[in-house]
């Protein structure tokens, strides 16, 4: 599967659904990303099961600043539309590999009780 660009039409529908959704928050003008992007694009090739969507932050601002971003690139993975990683830099094949299955290896029940625990519920 190919990445695709979030828009602040699709982004909350696209990370709110089921499954693994990664996102890569990048600018055309930051090297850091342009060196990662690459590897993002080959590893939504391999993980055919995985939603890989970008956020160009100059074209979406409002996102990245929901999102809280400071530091571009960074990524960031949902589960069943709860965020379960975050991290800015970019990463090599090998460690985004890992964070995939690390993600996919979550226990989904723990995580959502840690949620709500969280949440005071």
């Amino acid at each position: 599967m190919a990445t695709i660009d979030l828009t602040s039409e699709t982004f909350e529908k696209t990370i709110g659904g089921d499954g693994i959704v990664l996102v890569d928050y990048w600018a055309a003008w930051c090297g850091p990303c342009r060196r990662f992007a690459p590897v993002y694009e080959k590893a939504s090739e391999e993980h055919t099961d995985v939603v890989f969507g970008k956020v160009d932050t100059e074209a979406e601002p409002q996102i990245a600043q929901v999102a809280n971003i400071t530091s571009i690139p960074t990524l960031m993975a949902f589960r069943d539309g709860i965020l379960v990683f975050a991290q800015p830099g970019a990463l090599p094949a090998s460690a985004l590999d890992e964070v995939i299955g690390k993600v996919r290896d979550l226990d989904m029940e723990e995580v959502r009780r840690k949620v709500a625990e969280e949440n005071g519920k």
